[in-house]
């Protein structure tokens, strides 16, 4: 059996592999964030194409805070109503349904990548709305001074970490077994986490322990709704790409994990990057892993790594060789819904592994 196929144990939830499929956004609802017969196959899908987890798109804990009208949230009854048959879905496959809490922050109120990704004004359209940042407008990578740009005030703050708590409470009653808050890709509070973009001066600015605030806040207001016995994990951008210029770090990173860990994380998924349009990524297969593997190395806690994983003995490796305890697989479960399937075929040759309606395609 290879280590990608052993089990993962986290609290007392028991995944049954340590192959991920990665929050995908998909810009696929009506303007109202409700899940559509879309997230339920395409979620449905790579539950039964062989993934541990499935995790839904960054689903936005209100409405300001979606990236794009048509994105998922979760800020009322009705969504967490529209999730629960997916949820269902999932388990029955033998997976974990897992959602991403999110909030956009000054990336929010942007038309669908295939609409150009452009942003959309409040005096222009009343699908846009007023967007939140850590500081006020003006300065790179804001476009100029716009209006739609709002500094966040101590009250906005507080609602935020309000709509996180609530749509937690949401997420659980939805069936979800874990929540994973979106601390990276320049969104909300991976703005306030780094200095690149948070220009603040009271307490959630300036200082790593001040800039840091809110992603702990928001972490601790999760686990306080979260059962014990469920896991919560913490989605962190491992570096800006950004040496040129005071911005976040991989050391910074560490740091921050092991204080997430006091705040009952159990997991830290690292990405990186999507905070500035000067990053500079290598790119290339696992060129985010190093990033996983220094924060498990120096704190012990458990990682997941993602990023340019698209063959399984290479997931394998990375588990195998302890750089990471989870992969997350995003684009290759866009190519492949089965790539789960394929990789303990060609893993552990174990076609019983296969949905019994589709074993007859199995040799």
């Amino acid at each position: 059996m290879s280590e990608l196929f052993s089990t993962l144990s986290l609290r007392d939830l028991e995944v049954p592999n340590r192959l991920a499929v990665s929050p995908m956004c998909q810009y696929s609802c009506e303007p109202d964030g409700l899940a559509t017969e879309w997230h339920r196959v395409h979620l449905g899908s790579r539950a039964v194409g062989g993934a541990g987890i499935v995790m839904t798109e960054a689903t936005a804990v209100e409405p300001r805070g979606r990236i794009t009208p048509a994105d998922l949230g979760i800020w009322s009854d009705e969504h967490a109503a529209a999730l629960e048959p997916i949820t269902e879905f999932v388990r029955e496959q033998g997976s974990i349904p897992a959602i991403q809490l999110a909030h956009a922050g000054h990336k929010a109120s942007k038309t669908r990548p295939w609409d150009g990704n452009v942003p959309i004004r409040p005096e222009e359209t009343d699908e846009a709305w007023e967007v939140l940042s850590p500081s006020p407008a003006g300065y790179p990578p804001f476009d100029g001074d716009d209006p739609s740009i709002r500094k966040a005030t101590r009250d906005d703050i507080e609602g935020v970490i309000d709509a996180y708590r609530t749509a937690a409470e949401r997420s659980l009653s939805a069936g979800f077994e874990i929540a994973e808050v979106h601390a990276a890709h320049g969104y909300l509070l991976h703005e306030f986490l780094s200095p690149a973009t948070n220009r603040r001066e009271d307490d959630y600015g300036g200082n790593f322990e001040n800039r840091t605030r809110l992603v702990r806040e928001v972490t601790e207001a999760v686990r306080e709704v979260w059962p014990e016995d469920k896991p919560v994990f913490v989605r962190i951008s491992g570096t800006d790409w950004l040496d040129d210029r005071p911005s976040w770090d991989i050391e910074q990173s560490v740091r921050l994990a092991r204080e997430l860990e006091e705040f009952g994380a159990d997991l830290i998924d690292v990405s990186s990057g999507g905070l500035h349009p000067d990053q500079n990524p290598p790119g290339g297969p696992n060129f985010q892993v190093p990033l996983a593997e220094q924060i498990r190395a120096e704190t012990g806690i458990a990682v997941g790594a993602v990023g340019g994983i698209t063959e399984p003995e290479q997931a394998d490796a990375i588990v195998r060789n302890g750089r990471a305890d989870l992969v997350l697989v995003g684009r290759e479960f866009l190519r492949n819904p089965y790539f789960g399937l394929r990789a303990a075929d060609e893993l552990a040759d174990e076609p019983e592994s296969w949905p019994i309606q589709y074993r007859r395609a199995v040799k």
